[in-house]
């Protein structure tokens, strides 16, 4: 297998999760009585690049597909983080109603809704049926398809070319970036978010490893991937959004306008600090997937001898390499409730968990609730505050185990 970037021969494995289904594949009831794909979740690091990656065993089309469910617009807090970020941008770069702003992967329209507001012209790139036909009923334009450099070239130049967490996303991440260059107009500005490797590593942040994210970043590969492509990234920030994550700011390498920030020097001196220029630190993540795993089951087990009653919370796709990564089933945890109405009445891939409506957590009063989308668990615990009535406490298992009164 070679690096999906450098095409250097990889032989280090930075983290095996054995077989499991897709990450977003829900089931119908009748579905429960067919055989299920499963496919290797293995990882490796790239030891010239330091890209980890894993081999794609599953197509991009066969996961981004008319039945993808998840949806941007679901999550309160990414919405106003998405405001947010349109309000700051259109003041940055100066935006107007004779800009023009293209987003990749844009979804259901949750991040281009604002920009529409304010009048600015953009368009939606989005291969998912699904979500891209809830952003066409807000009258947002939308192209169905995957970004790639044949679809660059039949584009309009951007000012602004927008990419939130879709680098992971990518398989041919080189014909990615080289068709954000030929997209983006001679002074235009890209950012992209994506997940911070040194965050993944550091917070034991295994259940965000599923076959649609095909890479996991840190600044210092993605400052190769851009450069080979004649882009050169300008400023980053920081973000508490996914657990940790980086804004990347890039343009033209030959654009002189814009002088390259400390930020970006501080962050690559954090990441060689934190050990990601050289190999170490690639080789101690299993271990640290496992004692997630371990703990986890331990507390459920536990939980069942006692005769509690244990549901989740967000059937979420970093919930589903959790619970398959441990073994979970429905005999530990009773269901699982998710806002999302593409997700009710299915059932978890491999699991098998019932997802649900919230009014059952209601009915059941449980004990504990497993908080699987732990990046949003503050948002959650606050929608749910109406539990405490019974005394139910939540649970998060990453980056360790943890019980919340």
């Amino acid at each position: 297998m070679q690096c999906r970037f450098c095409k250097n021969k990889l032989e280090h494995v930075f983290v095996d999760l054995i077989n499991t289904p897709a990450s977003n594949s829900f089931l119908t009831k009748e579905q429960l009585n067919e055989p299920e794909h499963f496919y290797p979740l293995k990882l490796f690091v790239c030891e010239n690049c330091k890209l980890v990656q894993i081999d794609e065993y599953k197509k991009s089309d066969d996961i981004f597909n008319q039945d993808y469910a998840y949806f941007s617009s679901y999550s309160t807090s990414w919405l106003k983080h998405a405001e947010n970020y349109v309000e700051m941008i259109v003041k940055k770069l100066s935006l107007n109603e004779t800009s023009y702003i293209t987003e990749i992967a844009s979804n259901d329209g949750y991040l281009l809704q604002y920009f529409q507001e304010k009048q600015i012209p953009c368009i939606g790139i989005e291969p998912t049926s699904s979500t891209a036909s809830v952003a066409k009923q807000k009258a947002i334009e939308v192209i169905e398809d995957f970004f790639n450099t044949n679809l660059a070239k039949t584009l309009k130049k951007s000012d602004l070319i927008i990419g939130n967490n879709v680098l992971a996303h990518v398989p041919d991440i080189n014909d990615f970036v080289k068709g954000l260059k030929i997209a983006l107009k001679n002074n235009g500005i890209i950012t992209m978010e994506f997940p911070h490797l040194l965050n993944i590593i550091n917070e034991n942040q295994f259940d965000t490893i599923y076959h649609e994210h095909f890479s996991y970043l840190s600044l210092y590969t993605l400052i190769q991937i851009f450069e080979k492509q004649e882009l050169k990234i300008f400023d980053v920030e920081k973000l508490a959004t996914h657990g940790g994550s980086l804004r990347i700011y890039a343009t033209h390498i030959e654009n002189n306008n814009l002088e390259i920030s400390e930020n970006v020097e501080n962050i690559l001196n954090e990441e060689k600090e934190f050990g990601l220029f050289d190999m170490n630190i690639y080789t101690i993540f299993q271990e640290k997937a496992n004692k997630v795993k371990y703990d986890l089951l331990e507390f459920l087990l536990q939980a069942k001898k006692e005769n509690k009653k244990v549901v989740a919370y967000g059937a979420a796709a970093k919930g589903n390499t959790l619970l398959n990564y441990a073994g979970i089933k429905n005999d530990l945890i009773e269901f699982v409730v998710d806002k999302s109405p593409y997700k009710q009445g299915k059932f978890m891939p491999a699991s098998h968990i019932p997802v649900v409506e919230e009014k059952e957590i209601q009915e059941l009063k449980p004990d504990y609730i497993l908080i699987l989308p732990w990046n949003i668990k503050d948002e959650i615990i606050a929608q749910l505050n109406y539990v405490k009535m019974w005394n139910c406490k939540f649970v998060v298992a990453v980056p360790q185990l943890e019980i919340i009164n």
